[in-house]
């Protein structure tokens, strides 16, 4: 055999392939080592072909939000049209959530825990977010049922929503009767929903529960108010599984009281000032804005 002849030309592997194995990859080493490696391996990394899925959520909890909002806007641009999940959590504003709708044609899967849009504009874009079948608005404390209401009349296709809430941020509010309402009339598609801490009572579940015929899984930890006769559910309605009201363990924290402050020690600022303007040197100037060793930040490696 010729000396050599097992030598694997990975240069030469299709972007679409390339892709596939780069997703197996951490954000900061597709972002810093991938590039490097060689021309190819470059293209394909500023190409679509490394973004149709984007799940950024774990390095967003702890990254300022002028630079998530600028990574954001990054990575979206560069999956050209083609983005079907993206994860990320803290968006700030209304403008970073409009550019996600700009470009969500394809969007299967989105998730904005902890997200501050309002109302207004998810009314005014949800008819761009017509592909999407699982959306999680979790913590969202700007939105109410006008926003889940244009959601279910635009989403068509949406069979899981996870509104859940935390526990503290509910003091004092006296009912969001009016969100499952809005559930219960523009989502009859919904197979898994969950609403944890969500302050509704029994007459509003069941509405939701009559109205969703499909629904298989349904989160109601936490909802106090809420009082269920197994029997008739067992019997009404046989596929669906109900969680809670009661609580068994300690509510999911993700992160909500180690990711609610930024420390201004850890983040220099001014090193990222203008680095959005410049993708060619973008990965490695994110990279080195950081301790490489100490690992805060990033996702760890699969």
């Amino acid at each position: 055999m010729e000396e050599g002849a097992d030598f694997r030309c990975w240069d030469e592997l299709l972007p679409d392939a390339l892709g596939l194995i780069f997703r197996n990859l951490s954000l900061q080493e597709i972002l810093t080592v991938v590039p490097r490696v060689c021309k190819s391996w470059g293209k394909v990394v500023t190409g679509p072909y490394c973004w149709q899925e984007i799940d950024i959520e774990e390095w967003s909890n702890r990254s300022e939000p002028h630079i998530v909002d600028g990574m954001l806007r990054l990575l979206i641009v560069r999956s050209c049209g083609s983005l079907r999940k993206l994860c990320v959590s803290d968006l700030q504003n209304d403008l970073i959530f409009s550019f996600i709708a700009e470009h969500a044609s394809s969007l299967k899967m989105l998730r904005l825990p902890r997200s501050y849009m309002s109302d207004a504009i998810v009314e005014q874009v949800a008819g761009r977010l017509s592909a999407i079948t699982f959306l999680d608005l979790s913590y969202c404390g700007k939105i109410g049922a006008r926003a889940l209401e244009a959601i279910g009349k635009h989403c068509k296709s949406l069979t899981g929503l996870r509104r859940n809430m935390h526990p503290l941020e509910m003091d004092g509010k006296l009912s969001q009767e009016d969100e499952a309402r809005a559930i219960a009339t523009t989502m009859p598609k919904l197979k898994q929903l969950e609403i944890a801490y969500l302050l509704i009572d029994t007459e509003n579940i069941l509405e939701v529960i009559c109205h969703c015929p499909e629904l298989e899984f349904l989160d109601l930890r936490g909802c106090w108010n809420v009082k269920l006769d197994e029997k008739y559910l067992h019997d009404k309605f046989p596929k669906l599984k109900v969680l809670g009201p009661h609580v068994v363990d300690h509510y999911e924290r993700n992160n909500w009281e180690v990711c609610s402050d930024f420390s201004e020690s850890f983040y220099d600022s001014d090193s990222f000032e203008g680095m959005w303007d410049d993708e060619e040197s973008l990965e490695l100037r994110f990279y080195e804005g950081f301790d490489a060793d100490s690992g805060y930040g990033w996702p760890p490696s699969p």
